[in-house]
């Protein structure tokens, strides 16, 4: 199989979907790979290193669609894109297509094979290749609410971990699994004083278990919220429904009996947001005021560390990549229920249900389209 490595498009994404290691153990599979021209550079990986890896260094995007039986992106493809994308082409990238109504129908028109790395899914209910990435935002929310607390920043002017004889700041984390169990260790390791909410009691009781003593689990309720946002220096909204839109659980009503000053961070905001006056904002422009409260909304954060996440990612990615290679898209799929549950779109056709519910789309089981 030919397959093509893109250079992200996505305004200040300095990730890559394959490292060099990853473009050798493809190589050494029997594959041919190409790269775009300086898609490395951002993550400090040169072309030369790609070339020395066995892969070709090709000058376009449209070269790498037109001859790539599969492309890897890291985030979703961006309008410039669309018409570049081929019928029976496997795109294999972060989709997010539940908050994504225009990429949704040109997915759709394209008739390729669109397989989304944050609903591939194991028996457990983990997400393999969300997870580094939730990781890496989880601690990066608490850095940057920290950050905009900072009165120049916008912020009311509280440093989280306080100082002796000084109260700490108070974080409150909606939603319990990586994201938020990540942004509960560093906030709790800051010192501050971390609310962790969660629905499911399983997962209260291990969080109970395995956080310190300035961590509090509490099961997750619209009144406990509305208790707790109005203590809040920082919220982090951590909630994931798998390829569905993220619920709004702080209103614009709710928003209005925080402290001035306070910040929101949105790590749903790939999947919509979960705070009502949420909306997507990039690393150049990270932040807005409503009410007086900081918003941060960054749909990319991990491409702030690119040293970090492209190395986590290529980890989590990279054995999928080789299985869907090795084996087609097909028998893949019939093997791996994992990455049968990654397909979003095939031959246009909705083939995961939340997103057929987001937009009203007929839904069509992929099982159907496995021969």
């Amino acid at each position: 199989m030919i397959v093509g490595i893109l250079k992200e498009i996505k305004p200040n994404e300095n990730r890559v979907s394959m490292t060099p290691a990853g473009v050798e153990i493809l190589k050494q599979n029997g594959h041919t790979v190409l790269i775009e021209k300086d898609a490395g550079l951002k993550s400090c990986l040169t072309n030369s290193a790609y070339k020395n890896a066995g892969a070709e260094i090709v000058d376009t995007p449209k070269e790498v669609f037109d001859r790539s039986d599969m492309v890897m992106h890291v985030k979703e493809p961006l309008p410039a894109e669309y018409d570049l994308i081929r019928k029976d082409q496997i795109v294999f990238t972060y989709l997010h297509l539940a908050a994504a109504k225009e990429l949704t129908k040109a997915l759709i028109r394209s008739d390729a094979i669109c397989i989304a790395y944050e609903t591939i899914q194991k028996k457990d209910g983990s997400l393999p290749l969300l997870t580094p990435m939730s990781e890496v935002a989880g601690r990066m929310a608490i850095q940057q609410g920290a950050k905009y607390l900072e009165m120049a920043q916008g912020g009311h002017g509280v440093l989280l971990g306080g100082v002796p004889g000084v109260d700490p700041g108070t974080v409150v984390i909606i939603g319990g699994g990586v994201v938020g169990i990540n942004a509960a260790k560093m906030a709790c390791g800051l010192g501050a004083k971390v609310y962790i909410l969660d629905m499911n009691l399983d997962r209260l009781r291990y969080l109970d278990d395995v956080m310190p003593s300035n961590c509090f689990p509490l099961m997750a309720s619209p009144a406990t919220l509305r208790d707790l946002v109005r203590e809040a220096d920082v919220v982090v909204g951590a909630v994931l429904v798998t390829g569905a839109k993220a619920p709004k659980l702080i209103t614009r009503d709710m928003l209005k009996t925080m402290k001035k000053g306070a910040v929101l961070v949105d790590v749903a905001i790939d999947q919509g947001g979960c705070f009502e006056t949420s909306k997507a904002t990039t690393h150049a422009d990270p932040i807005y005021m409503v009410d007086n409260v900081v918003h941060y909304c960054v749909a990319n954060m991990p491409g702030a560390v690119p040293k970090t996440s492209t190395v986590a990612l290529t980890n989590a990615t990279l054995p999928y990549a080789v299985e869907i290679a090795n084996k087609g898209w097909q028998r893949a799929m019939q093997e791996n229920e994992e990455i049968k549950k990654g397909a979003n779109v095939v031959h246009s056709k909705v083939t995961y249900k939340g997103v057929s519910d987001a937009f009203g789309l007929d839904y069509t089981p992929v099982d159907s389209l496995l021969g």
